[in-house]
């Protein structure tokens, strides 16, 4: 047990101008990158764009793709991969689709497809470097080697298109790259992503900051404090934008909008005006907008506060949000399918077709993004003929009897060989997650740091659907004004590359739990309770102290370091290790309390700088102001400094 060298009651440091923090230069020191790549990889689709240093208001985002969907238009592929059946990586995005489709099905059960992992990042609870996935033939395979192999395959394609670009093979050390991750992950995912970067060759252990983690919310903010009137459709108002005639409806401005963007599509560079955006004339000094991030996996919110003349931003309330992206429509269409045909033979199936598993979910996605509020004609899902094949043999009845049969309503069997279903039965699919959405908003709403919202940016691919963006308008009820920028699907994208640029746009965030220690502190009698006394040399302490290095939902500004001393045991000490413990409640006053729980260790290694000096103390800095937690620390007899870690991985 080390003691603290502190003589009063250590306090948290609050703010800036107290003693407990020192400012330090932000980390991201500007090295000499010439050009900056962002990754989004996303639960169900990716990409990546890029901006040269030089002219860091060109971004260009990546080469098409080949092998695009019907009906789903965009510059990202699909977040699927497949893996050879001795596991070595084969292909990824529609490839990989398009691959595995075309295997006789008897092959196809020795290869790995994955598709919709990267949410297990999410919801695995004590996530760590051994954490494993499930291919769609039931096999488990590593995350870690998943998530490199995809990181890898990115490199190398970014690597191309610019070693093509700038006519001569392209360095990597010349790379700054940005991987994008939700904003409500917590450390350890975040941590994972990293590690898997290492893994993947993106960037090594030696050079970290060649590396950034970018939070997919405050990138959308960035990228949406540079819109031009031109380049969005605001919901609230009636008036005519892009030149076309005002919208009957909103699914009729989203059309036009992207009939303009397919127009501009072909120059896959958009320039982002060094000026700060049309829509930021209106905003002053102070204002508050809101970005709800509607992705795939994940819906994200962050609150943001405008700071001129700079136009810097700072976080008002902690990022909240949760696992409320539009697969989970796909989730209730699979429920809807287990209601007709059982569950035994939709898992089944999955297992024994899963190439057809994978069309019929295809099939399902164009439709999925055909609804609309004010739909009355019904939509036709194609099922493949495996299904109606396998159905036949699995259950000794057809597909149409058990459609006949079940008693779900709205869903029918049209003569096509298709399933049938009414608008009331696809909007039924989306009420679930949207209704989590709206709840979510909501309560954000009524947290006072969340009053006087000028604008709610829409963005993420979710943020497409016109089911969505009516709940959104219902639920403001023109309290703010609703923005959707245009190619909404590569806001995150384009704000990414921004990021890169300029990491220190962001100046204050908000930290999202609180981080502490568990100290010894000089026994008060009456303070404190009786079980947590210790005797030791005659001096009596209190033990499981919790030293709060910052609490949750506590301002901090990029750079600040939260400053602590800590004293090997022993002389001979090689190596401390210090448990970090976390919370998500305010205030915390012991470690031994319900809801506080170990969430990593600090490590400083001071083998090889012993020192004469009776006491060594080693100074130990921490910033959480960015969007990873850094510690490093000092020798202060030596001045040395101490190689520190802190790790949220390892169990």
């Amino acid at each position: 047990i080390m003691s603290r060298n502190v003589m009063a009651d250590p306090s948290p440091a609050k703010s800036m101008g107290d003693p407990g923090i020192t400012p330090l230069s932000p980390s991201h020191t500007q090295l000499s990158f010439v050009v900056v790549v962002a990754i989004d990889f996303g639960t169900t689709s990716s990409g990546y764009a890029y901006a040269f240093t030089k002219e860091p208001e060109c971004i260009h985002t990546m080469r098409r793709w080949e092998g695009g969907d019907p009906g789903v238009s965009n510059q990202k592929t699909p977040t699927t991969i497949l893996l050879t059946p001795d596991r070595k990586f084969h292909s990824f995005g529609y490839a990989a689709r398009d691959f595995y489709h075309d295997l006789d099905p008897s092959e196809s059960k020795q290869w790995l497809y994955l598709e919709k992992f990267k949410m297990k990042l999410h919801t695995t609870a004590n996530l760590s470097i051994d954490t494993d996935l499930h291919a769609a033939n039931g096999k488990r395979v590593k995350a870690l080697d998943i998530f490199a192999y995809a990181l890898a395959f990115f490199k190398e394609q970014a690597l191309k298109e610019l070693s093509d670009q700038t006519g001569s093979e392209f360095d990597n050390n010349d790379v700054r790259w940005v991987i994008t991750v939700p904003a409500i992950w917590k450390m350890p995912a975040k941590q994972f992503m990293r590690e898997a970067a290492y893994k993947s060759g993106l960037v090594s252990h030696e050079n970290p900051e060649q590396l950034i983690i970018a939070l997919e919310p405050e990138a959308a903010s960035i990228y949406c404090r540079k819109l031009r009137l031109h380049q969005m459709v605001d919901l609230g108002t009636q008036s005519s934008q892009n030149g076309f005639n005002p919208p009957d409806n909103i699914g009729s401005g989203m059309t036009q909008a992207k009939e303009h963007v397919r127009r501009n599509r072909q120059s896959r560079t958009f320039l982002v005006e060094n000026v700060i955006g049309e829509l930021w004339s209106e905003l002053e000094e102070g204002d508050r907008y809101v970005v709800v991030d509607c992705g795939g996996g994940t819906v994200d919110l962050t609150v943001h506060q405008i700071r001129l003349p700079e136009g810097h931003l700072k976080e008002l309330y902690k990022a909240s949000g949760g696992p409320y992206g539009s697969i989970g429509i796909d989730y209730e269409f699979e429920k809807l399918l287990c209601k007709i045909f059982g569950q035994d033979f939709i898992d089944q199936f999955k297992v024994k077709r899963p190439a057809a598993w994978v069309d019929l979910m295809i099939a399902f996605e164009s439709r999925k993004r055909a609804a609309a509020p004010d739909r009355t004609n019904p939509l036709n899902i194609n099922l493949p003929f495996s299904f109606i094949d396998y159905y036949k043999k699995f259950r000794g009845h057809s597909v149409e009897h058990a459609l006949r049969k079940s008693n779900v309503d709205f869903v029918k069997w049209s003569s096509q060989g298709m399933l049938r279903m009414s608008p009331d039965a696809m909007n039924s699919l989306f009420k679930p997650t949207i209704d989590h959405i709206i709840q979510h908003l909501t309560e954000l709403f009524e947290k006072p740091e969340v009053s006087d919202i000028k604008f709610l940016f829409l963005v993420g691919g979710f943020a497409e659907s016109p089911l969505l963006q009516h709940a959104v308008q219902n639920m403001l009820q023109g309290r703010s004004r609703i923005i959707i920028p245009h190619d909404v699907g590569l806001t995150i994208l384009k704000g990414a590359v921004l990021f890169g640029l300029d990491p220190s746009v962001i100046k204050v965030r908000r930290s999202p739990l609180t981080y502490g220690v568990g100290v010894l502190n000089r026994f008060v009698e009456g303070k404190h309770p009786q079980e947590k006394l210790l005797v030791k040399d005659g001096t009596r302490w209190c033990t499981d102290v919790f030293d709060t290095f910052i609490a949750a939902d506590q301002s901090v500004a990029l750079g600040e370091m939260v400053k602590r001393s800590y004293t090997p045991a022993k002389p001979s000490q090689q190596v401390i290790v210090i448990h970090v413990y976390c919370s998500e409640k305010e205030s915390v006053g012991f470690i031994s309390e319900s809801g506080v729980r170990k969430c990593g260790t600090l490590r400083l290694d001071v083998s090889g700088t012993e020192s004469t000096a009776p006491r060594r103390e080693i100074q130990t800095l921490m910033q959480f102001g960015d969007t990873e937690i850094r510690a490093m620390a000092v020798d202060v007899s030596t001045g040395r400094t101490v190689k520190s870690s802190i790790d949220f991985l390892s169990h």
